[in-house]
């Protein structure tokens, strides 16, 4: 009876290997965790190092190449409206002659902290002057055609030194450019407006204008 007592004991109680302990030793913990911190490293590396290409190609793209703009205020009106998206096109200059009649953006020389928007108007070495609104070039009127209302202005001629623009806003009555901060110098030109991105209905990109009489 004992014996068989005995018996049934043994086969109801677990082998002893499903209990032994003993095979998790502190060498495979370390193990694991060395293996987890691995794995974790290599999907920092990888993390970084796409954030690293992304920026390498996005930088040099964003500072010398395109930049957006913003539209702040009313000067450009009817062709710029405020809060308008333009991408600005900052390569072409480093190998184009500015046109006539070319959108840009420049620093303001009064105070370089501002951003203007204004169109390219009068060109290095020309005579620009200004009667009852009409901008004549060396005496010659300039026909501007994407100018809706004239402003009764009279500006007396100026020449413009090398390296010199006369630049003015579309909104010829509510426009603060040539007319009050006088020539701006070609290094404060940031680029010219290339594309509008926004609003939806109004995305477009930009010709220069075509003059009858005077050259670009």
């Amino acid at each position: 009876m004992e014996e068989n007592k005995k018996e049934i004991q043994e086969n109801l109680a677990p082998e002893s290997t499903d209990m032994d302990m003993s095979n998790f030793s502190e060498d495979d913990e370390d193990s694991l965790v060395l293996s987890w911190l691995k794995k974790f490293g290599i999907l920092v590396f990888e993390v970084v190092k796409v954030v690293l290409i992304s920026l390498a190609i996005i930088l040099p793209i964003r500072l010398f190449l395109v930049q957006p703009f913003y539209v702040e205020g009313a000067s450009m009106e009817p062709n710029f409206y405020q809060n308008e998206y333009l991408i600005i096109d900052e390569l072409s200059y480093r190998f184009n002659e500015k046109q006539r009649g070319e959108v840009i953006i420049f620093k303001n020389p009064k105070n370089t902290r501002a951003y203007f928007i204004k169109r390219i108007i009068g060109l290095p070495g020309e005579a620009v002057s200004i009667d009852e609104g009409r901008v004549y070039i060396d005496g010659e009127i300039l026909e501007e055609a994407y100018i809706e209302n004239f402003s009764s202005d009279k500006h007396e001629a100026i020449t413009l030194e090398e390296n010199e623009y006369f630049l003015m806003g579309d909104n010829r009555s509510n426009s603060l450019d040539s007319r009050q901060i006088g020539p701006v110098n070609e290094s404060y030109v940031i680029g010219r407006v290339w594309v509008r991105g926004w609003p939806i209905n109004r995305v477009n990109t930009f010709n220069v204008p075509i003059y009858e009489n005077i050259s670009q």
